[in-house]
């Protein structure tokens, strides 16, 4: 239930309470006197003060004490039965002793109140009529039940607790298991094609020769590969002071891409503000894979990346001239599911199509200020 529809159901129950209260009052028989609109006032007010119970329960039960004992006093034969609702509330909240001791000055000071009340009640009367308004067991009942109540719901929290705790800790057990499979199988497979590279390159220039773009690029990609396979078993393994990649990288990704053949062009807008590890490495990401989607499928020749800067915002946009048209939707991959997922985690939003003059283009929106 949300804070919404608890705050209703609270006034609700106060209201309710005041008017139960009110219509007992108005029906019982006594003599009328001058004091009577203040009996009314306060069985309104002890009622109605229920409505911030959860947030006050101290205050609401001194409140409806007070507002018993006047209305007791004044002449008015009435249960207390706001009082009950207030101690059943602090109860809950966790007040013992507090509520103990209100009620223990309750139980002495009714009898007193309905004694210099504006009717003339004999002292045995008064002690008769206190127990009749205040039930002892009702008290202990409305405090049972709250007391019942918040160690119920310690118990749950504990165990919920308890169930988080489990989970995370399956969950780190997979991360290293995840690790250790990828150390073994791909670690040793990239230092190969890094390694090949390297020396073709080495022996192509001492023999004087023009070392092929491709080349240079598959040896680029290889040592690139590596670290990044490296800084994604560092985050597996919850190492990850210095592995992240940030806005300030997207130019190499630029400059690998033109390596490869492709017309990349980077440009940065609006004034540098600092912006949170998160979204740095989720722009990083985002221009990867929109650079990786381009040169493996978008059969394109020209792209674009645009980074601006906003208050309040980093706004990432990827273009390319490449084949998509708006009549060929793509089917979204993993890679743009990556990217949605991530542009999600962070309260920001992302548009990935067509456009209309032809090619495709990412867009994100990554808010600077932390999201709950």
């Amino acid at each position: 239930m949300n804070e919404t529809r608890i705050g209703v159901a609270d006034w609700l129950i106060a209201v309710g309470v005041a008017a139960a209260l009110l219509v007992t009052g108005l029906s019982g028989q006594h003599p009328a006197t001058s004091l009577d609109p203040l009996g009314h006032v306060l069985l309104a007010a002890g009622g109605l003060s229920l409505a911030v119970r959860r947030r006050s329960p101290i205050t609401v039960l001194a409140v409806t004490g007070l507002c018993a004992l006047g209305y007791q006093a004044v002449g008015f034969d009435v249960p207390v039965v706001a009082y009950l609702f207030a101690v059943y509330a602090a109860m809950r909240a966790g007040h013992r002793v507090v509520t103990v001791a209100a009620s223990v000055v309750m139980l002495g000071a009714l009898p007193l109140a309905i004694l210099v009340s504006a009717q003339d009640v004999p002292p045995g009367t008064a002690f008769t009529q206190s127990r009749d308004v205040l039930e002892l067991a009702w008290l202990v009942a409305a405090g049972a039940a709250g007391e019942a109540l918040r160690q119920a719901e310690r118990r749950a929290e504990e165990a919920e607790r308890t169930r988080e705790e489990t989970a995370r800790r399956r969950a780190d057990e997979e991360r290293l298991h995840i690790a250790r499979e990828l150390h073994d199988s791909l670690t040793h497979q990239i230092s190969v094609i890094k390694v090949q590279a390297e020396v073709a390159v080495h022996l192509a220039r001492r023999r004087g020769e023009q070392v092929p773009d491709a080349l240079v690029a598959i040896l680029e990609a290889g040592r690139e590969a590596a670290r990044e396979l490296r800084a994604t078993l560092e985050v597996l393994r919850g190492d990850d002071r210095d592995s992240a990649r940030g806005i300030d990288d997207v130019s190499v990704l630029v400059e690998r891409a033109r390596m490869a053949g492709l017309d990349a062009k980077l440009t940065v807008e609006g004034a540098r503000t600092e912006v949170p590890s998160t979204v740095q490495r989720t722009t990083y990401r985002i221009v990867q894979e929109a650079l990786t989607n381009i040169a493996r499928h978008a059969d394109a020749t020209v792209a674009s990346i645009h980074i601006e800067y906003r208050p309040d915002a980093v706004v990432v946009r990827v273009e390319d001239d490449g084949k998509a048209t708006p009549e060929s939707m793509p089917v979204p991959g993993v890679g743009l599911l990556g990217m949605r997922e991530r542009v999600t985690a962070l309260g920001g939003h992302l548009r990935a199509e067509p456009r209309e003059q032809g090619g495709f283009a990412v867009q994100a929106e990554l808010p600077v200020e932390p999201v709950a």
